[in-house]
C-alpha cells in the first residue's frame, strides 16, 4: 500500500508541477533543432524558460506560424482544409503540448486550420 501511495504522490507531484509536458518539450526541441551540444542546448533552454517565468516575458516557442501551418498541412493530406480529431490530438502530443493522459474532449466537430493554430498557440502560452 506504501508503493502506491508513493506512487500517487509521485504522480501528483510531476502533474502539479508540469513535469511530463516540460521534459516533452524539451525533447521535441531537441528533435527539431538537433544541436551539436544537445546539455549545453537543454541548460540554455531551461534558463530562458526560468528567465521568460520570472519576468513574465513569453517564451518564444521554436514553432512559429509556418512550421504551424506546414504540420496541419501535413496531416491534411487531402487539401480538405481540416484534420480529425485523433491527428489533432497525436499533433499535440508530438510538439509536447499535451500529455498522453489529458482528457481532451472530441466535440464532434472537424479540425480546422484556424482552430489548430489557435490552440497551439494557447498551449505554447501556457509552457
Amino acid at each position: 500500500m506504501e508503493t502506491s501511495n508513493r506512487e500517487l504522490q509521485a504522480a501528483e507531484y510531476l502533474e502539479r508541477h508540469q513535469i511530463k509536458e516540460l521534459v516533452s518539450y524539451l525533447t521535441s526541441a531537441l528533435l527539431f533543432f538537433r544541436p551539436e551540444k544537445p546539455r549545453e542546448y537543454l541548460i540554455s533552454l531551461l534558463e530562458r524558460l526560468r528567465i521568460a517565468k520570472v519576468t513574465g516575458v513569453a517564451f518564444p516557442f521554436f514553432m512559429d506560424n509556418s512550421n504551424i501551418v506546414a504540420m496541419f498541412e501535413m496531416m491534411d493530406s487531402s487539401g480538405r482544409g481540416t484534420i480529425s480529431f485523433v491527428q489533432y490530438k497525436e499533433a499535440l502530443k508530438t510538439l509536447g503540448l499535451c500529455t498522453e493522459d489529458e482528457d481532451l474532449k472530441d466535440d464532434g466537430h472537424i479540425i480546422t486550420l484556424d482552430k489548430f493554430k489557435e490552440e497551439v498557440n494557447k498551449r505554447m502560452k501556457e509552457i
